[in-house]
């Protein structure tokens, strides 16, 4: 892989960030669990994209992509014998595929790479162990073979650990042949995502009911093939909002400010810490006379840590980033990551178990960095050139392709110098 070395400079210009990746995983599989066609417009493809694409190909869709637009025909009707899921480096597509190939008696085998083999399965283990379903593993690699299907019945998950193992179950429960409950046994975490979820499953016919405890899934129901658009994705509209209240200018035309897209809670932390959010006839820009340090918690929307630790690293005073454990099992560990790459820059900070204290300064040196072959981390490391003295050079450029193939080159087009 391929380093990078960015000049220190400004960015000044109009940008269409890619559209949501949550959005796009959660309508691709909708869209393949339904009878009929359904089209899926302004899906921005991307490693972690193609993964689930080609799962829910080997689980029997139908999958065309034609002038920037998703045709699926969903065909899961009926087991298929030895489906091999890649799930490459995408969480998302292990975690929600995983219920979903046992909608039916079925034999899957679930490989990946990278970090994806040390993410804990362990909630749905515990499902398996209850239901009879024959699972087989390697420790520390994605190697999983399944076998069996699931019953209809109680299912208890925890909220604190992903709130993929709750989607994963809300797609594939409304399939079986019987009402299923989810009881959610500890505080929910990114329940925004939850949301996401339960948007596309009533926008493709599904109906879920919230109890006091999770959630009631009544059996027997059919997806209802759709047209849909998804929209822009906050996760990575956060690298460019905090840019501007960096100093740069950035508008962003294609956000929605009424989604329920958790990363959408990058606006409300930037105008705490000073910035403000201004609508122009493009779009979206925010901008910040003098930023102030803030309290975050991390726990729903920890995808824009990253970059936002940036921003408290040029705040005035001392900011403190809590609930951050998840963080660790990621695609790299980012708690680590962030605080290493952050000293490399000379920024006062410490690590802790599952927090970070930032103590903020008035510049950032330039200086080699480590991308951990982490896609978050090389963009956020990026927006640091524009307010460094000296260069930043980034190793494994090619990691964004996991979420933003074309950011180095949006990167050029805003004005970015990078050799």
């Amino acid at each position: 892989m391929s380093s990078i070395t960015i000049q220190p400079k400004k960015l000044k210009g109009t940008i269409a960030v890619p559209t949501s990746k949550s959005l796009a995983h959660r309508e691709i599989i909708a869209a393949s669990l339904a009878p009929g066609q359904s089209i899926i417009s302004n899906v921005s493809m991307s490693d972690d994209i193609t993964a689930t694409i080609e799962g829910m190909k080997a689980l029997g869709a139908l999958i065309k992509e034609e002038d920037g637009k998703l045709y699926i025909t969903g065909a899961l009707t009926n087991g298929l014998s030895n489906a091999h899921i890649d799930c490459h480096e995408s969480g998302s597509t292990l975690r929600f595929l995983i219920p979903i190939s046992l909608i039916h008696d079925n034999y899957v085998h679930f490989t990946g790479q990278g970090k994806l083999g040390s993410r804990p399965l362990d909630v749905y283990y515990k499902i398996f162990d209850s239901q009879k379903v024959v699972y087989l593993y390697r420790e520390n690699a994605l190697d999983l073979y399944l076998m069996g299907h699931l019953k209809p019945g109680r299912f208890e998950v925890p909220g604190d650990v992903s709130s993929q193992f709750i989607t994963g179950l809300l797609f594939a429960l409304p399939r079986l042949e019987g009402d299923s409950d989810i009881i959610v046994t500890s505080p929910l975490e990114s329940s925004g995502y939850i949301d996401l979820t339960l948007d596309v499953l009533k926008e493709y016919g599904i109906q879920i009911e919230q109890t006091e405890e999770g959630y009631h899934v009544p059996g027997h129901q059919v997806y209802q093939a759709q047209k849909s658009s998804v929209e822009g994705d906050f996760s990575q509209a956060a690298f460019y909002l905090v840019a501007d209240v960096l100093g740069n200018d950035i508008t962003i035309t294609n956000l929605n400010m009424e989604t329920h897209q958790g990363d959408k809670a990058i606006v409300e932390i930037l105008e705490r810490m000073g910035g403000k959010l201004i609508q122009t006839e493009e779009g979206y820009k925010m901008t910040a006379d003098q930023l102030v340090a803030t309290d975050v918690d991390a726990s729903n929307c920890p995808d824009v840590i990253p970059v936002l630790s940036l921003a408290m690293a040029l705040a005035e005073g001392t900011s403190h980033i809590t609930n951050a454990r998840r963080l660790r099992i990621k695609e790299c560990d980012r708690l680590h990551a962030i605080c290493e790459e952050l000293k490399a820059m000379n920024v006062d900070v410490t690590e802790h178990e599952d927090a970070i204290t930032i103590v903020g300064r008035k510049d950032l040196t330039g200086v080699r960095l480590s991308s951990y072959n982490d896609h978050r981390m090389a963009m956020m490391e990026a927006i640091a050139a524009t307010v460094t003295k000296e260069p930043v050079s980034i190793d494994n450029r090619e990691c964004v392709s996991k979420s933003y193939p074309e950011f180095f080159n949006d990167y050029v087009k805003l004005g970015g110098e990078v050799e």
